[in-house]
């Protein structure tokens, strides 16, 4: 299928709104927010990696590190931290030094073409807190742009605007395995 002209334009605008507020996150300090809420949220989730991922993530003070920086990126990002569980659960089952046929890389398989749009072309996505950096502020602004619409952002997110496939699977995971009430 060929890109129309206002689509191309709509992209080309959609990537510079994007680059800036990658550049913007990252250059900002993480926020965990509440610590009690995180704290809880904390014990609850290392448990269940330790579940899912115990070969990836057998020791706790691991799990716990990368659980936080989760929480706290997610937070930043006003995501819900379960949801970027899920999204690395199904992107890359947890692990750091993932990298896709297509070249993404990390925990949420970022694609490094970002590092360049935004003038950071030394940063490392396989290092954990850039890659939730960047993770999470893609997501976010696709959410956004989507005016909230979880399929249609996570379906951008992954490229494949139209299909349903992705985001479905991460919603599975979701719920399946991540979900908290509150």
């Amino acid at each position: 299928m060929r890109s129309s002209p206002s689509a191309w334009a709509d992209h080309r605008l959609t990537g510079r709104a994007l680059a800036g507020t990658l550049a913007q996150a990252m250059a900002a300090e993480p926020n965990s927010g509440d610590h009690f809420d995180a704290q809880v949220w904390l014990l609850d989730m290392q448990s269940r990696l330790a579940r899912r991922q115990p070969a990836a993530y057998p020791d706790r003070q691991a799990r716990l590190s990368l659980l936080q920086r989760i929480h706290a990126e997610a937070r930043r990002a006003a995501l819900p931290p379960e949801l970027v569980l899920a999204l690395i659960d199904v992107e890359s089952r947890f692990r750091p030094t993932a990298r896709s046929p297509v070249g993404a890389r990390g925990l949420m398989q970022v694609m490094p073409f970002w590092k360049d749009e935004i003038g950071r072309p030394r940063d490392d996505l396989t290092d954990v807190a850039t890659n939730l950096r960047y993770g999470c502020t893609i997501l976010a602004h696709y959410l956004s742009r989507e005016n909230g619409d979880w399929t249609r952002a996570l379906a951008r997110y992954n490229g494949s605007l139209g299909r349903t496939t992705y985001p479905e699977q991460v919603m599975a995971a979701w719920y399946q395995r991540w979900w908290v009430t509150r």
